[in-house]
């Protein structure tokens, strides 16, 4: 496990940096194309990236909450029945107490962010709640409190950065090349080509990206979340009714998918593709081998 949150804390900073180097690329192509003499184009661009990624490492989490609609419970009265089995995973554990936010959703679904154990929050929808027993909602929490503890969710929270970053990439070539008016570009075929090309490749490369950190760090978890509770066998009964009873979350997002323990986008055959989460069924299965373990 140690040698998992050294490696999620390594992974980091390459994420930022290869955050950096794609910002710098294409702020040397547009500094190339639309530049008179000089750097400044590239040096404006290295700069603001800097400073987003600055905000990103603080803000990514309350902007995920945001964007999931989630619903803050400020004490035990509001929900004991989570608030309490938060607070116990959180005791045994001698993890710091996370916030804890209900999101209102008939989906069953679940999860983690924050930089770290000390600004963690959790968050659980309506319907994971009302189709889970106590022991499989532990087995959940668990589950999330183990990416707190093993520093996924700061390598989820600047994954989540990255992608949102890219496809305003995106975004912003593609007004360049089909709206750019200046001097130097009146309908630039290079910048149209560019333009295009990062349309099409940057959903793919933040799709390869969530899926490179996200499927390990999902098994991880689950393992955690076994050696916490010493009882694997409930959070993989939880994942059973996860892949019975799951259906797309209402405020679907792409770019958070990752951070969810079950796929919230619409099934495809590109979700299945690129899917950010390993198949339930292995899932259960290395849990009931551990389970035999015990």
């Amino acid at each position: 496990m140690y040698s998992a949150i050294a490696r999620n804390k390594r992974n980091t900073v390459f994420i930022i940096i290869l955050f950096l180097a794609i910002i710098a690329g294409l702020g040397w192509l547009a500094n190339a194309v639309y530049g008179r003499g000089g750097y400044g184009i590239l040096i404006t661009t290295l700069v603001i990236a800097a400073l987003y990624a600055s905000v990103q490492y603080f803000m990514a989490g309350r902007q995920a909450i945001a964007m999931s609609g989630g619903t803050k419970l400020e004490s035990k009265a509001d929900n004991p029945r989570l608030w309490r089995t938060v607070e116990n995973l959180s005791i045994t554990t001698g993890t710091p107490m996370p916030e804890i936010y209900i999101i209102n959703d008939p989906a069953p679904n679940a999860f983690a962010t924050g930089r770290d154990p000390k600004h963690a929050m959790v968050a659980a929808t309506t319907g994971l709640l009302d189709i889970m027993d106590d022991a499989e909602l532990e087995g959940v929490m668990a589950h999330e409190l183990g990416h707190v503890r093993n520093y996924d969710i700061r390598v989820s929270m600047i994954v989540f950065g990255l992608v949102v970053a890219v496809g305003f990439i995106s975004d912003m070539f593609l007004r360049m090349a089909f709206f750019g008016r200046n001097n130097n570009n009146n309908g630039n075929p290079v910048v149209m080509v560019f333009g295009l090309a990062a349309m099409l490749i940057a959903p793919l490369v933040a799709s390869m990206v969530q899926l490179a950190v996200s499927r390990q760090r999902e098994y991880l978890a689950d393992a955690t979340s076994a050696m916490t509770t010493r009882h694997p066998d409930a959070l993989a009964s939880a994942l059973a009714k996860l892949e019975t009873y799951g259906r797309p979350m209402q405020r679907q997002n792409s770019s958070m998918s990752h951070l969810w323990i079950s796929n919230p986008l619409k099934p495809g055959l590109m979700n299945r593709l690129f899917s950010t989460h390993p198949p339930i069924p292995e899932r259960i299965e290395r849990l009931h081998t551990m389970g035999r373990t015990f």
